[in-house]
């Protein structure tokens, strides 16, 4: 026999989610030939077979997450041997939307919780059609209990099976929790006078500015930080990431040194990788690789907000929504349209001092012609 295993998928990427298996047991495929589509933290994937055969086996459903280096499929083989065959992937991005938040890479969850229960509980579950890795074990050590599978059988029945997180949703909410266990977050607030803004001014490019003029005052805040050796990188150009909201999750493609270019060459590619983006052309590598974040929640609604950082990355801007304001301009009140700003930054690295400089020079480019 024959098993084809999950292949590196690069970028640092260690599992994908099965979305489609496109072949069946007994099929008869050719080289190059589309098996399985998978998820992975940053794109859809289409598997193609490496080898010309009969399928014998395929290892796991739609849904299910598996490893880099474990079985996908099992050919038919006339040595009667077990051999490893290899193959090549193509990617594409996940269809998306507008621009509203963040989202980074996703790590392994090879070290999630084994569920303990004995084979008489085990039974009940599947009995009862509960899931064993929904269901909190309140036994010695975490064993899970029969009293355990029976109250999640009544909490099911009331209120149905919860919804597991799958996809894009599921990457992020591990990438959200790996910031939260390493990140030493500290959000600092202030406001931007757009008084000198003209009719039709772009937001977002703006924005993207600003953030650069506040990488060239402190290019402390455009580094990535290494908590395992305590280190920390320089970016040498400012890439920010510009996150892409859609209805099952969110992306972020990044646009590229953005402190060398022209609004208009900014507003063409950001243009271009949203397209690309709902299309689904865009590659993995236009998604890894942001040297700062920018949130603008301000699109939707929002005033201040407690963006979160994405390691290694240790700041993020976040915008609030405009509006208008009365504001005491030399000693007189006057109505200015006014943006909330939230800087967040980590203070494993980041000083309060330094991050202070960043927003006060991100102000000043706002607040100018």
């Amino acid at each position: 026999m024959r098993y084809f295993n999950l292949p590196d998928l690069g970028e640092g990427l260690q599992e994908a989610e099965i979305i489609e298996w496109n072949v069946s047991v007994n099929d008869q495929v050719e080289v190059d030939q589309l098996l399985v589509t998978v998820e992975t933290a940053k794109a859809v994937v289409e598997i193609p077979s490496p080898q010309a055969g009969a399928v014998v086996s395929l290892f796991g459903k739609p849904g299910d997450i598996i490893h880099v280096g474990q079985p996908l499929v099992e050919f038919a083989g006339d040595d009667g041997e077990s051999t490893t065959v290899v193959g090549q992937l193509n990617t594409s991005a996940t269809e998306a939307g507008e621009d509203v938040f963040i989202i980074g890479a996703a790590t392994s969850d090879r070290g999630r919780r084994a569920v303990k229960a004995t084979p008489a509980v085990r039974a009940l579950a599947k009995t009862l059609e509960v899931n064993l890795n929904a269901v909190r074990g309140t036994g010695r050590d975490g064993l899970v209990t029969r009293e355990d599978i029976e109250r999640q059988a009544g909490i099911e029945e009331k209120l149905g099976p919860a919804t597991p997180l799958r996809g894009v949703r599921r990457f992020m909410a591990k990438s959200m929790a790996e910031s939260g266990a390493s990140v030493v977050p500290v959000t600092l607030t202030d406001d931007a006078r757009l008084a000198s803004w003209k009719k039709g001014e772009d937001t977002t490019i703006r924005l993207i500015n600003a953030i650069a003029a506040g990488c060239r005052a402190e290019p402390i805040l455009n580094s990535w930080f290494d908590a395992a050796t305590r280190s920390y990188r320089v970016r040498p150009n400012i890439d920010v990431s510009i996150a892409v909201n859609t209805p099952d999750g969110l992306f972020a493609p990044i646009l590229r040194d953005v402190g060398n270019r022209n609004r208009a060459d900014l507003r063409k590619g950001l243009n271009r990788l949203k397209k690309d983006v709902r299309a689904r052309t865009i590659p993995p590598t236009e998604m890894i690789g942001a040297t700062i974040g920018l949130s603008n929640v301000g699109t939707i609604a929002g005033r201040y907000a407690n963006p979160v950082i994405v390691p290694p990355t240790v700041a993020i801007l976040a915008a609030g929504r405009i509006r208008d304001e009365v504001c005491a301009v030399d000693k007189k009140p006057e109505i200015l349209p006014v943006m909330p700003l939230s800087l967040t930054f980590d203070h494993r690295l980041i000083t309060g001092g330094e991050a202070a400089n960043f927003l006060a020079e991100v102000i000043a480019n706002l607040e100018t012609d």
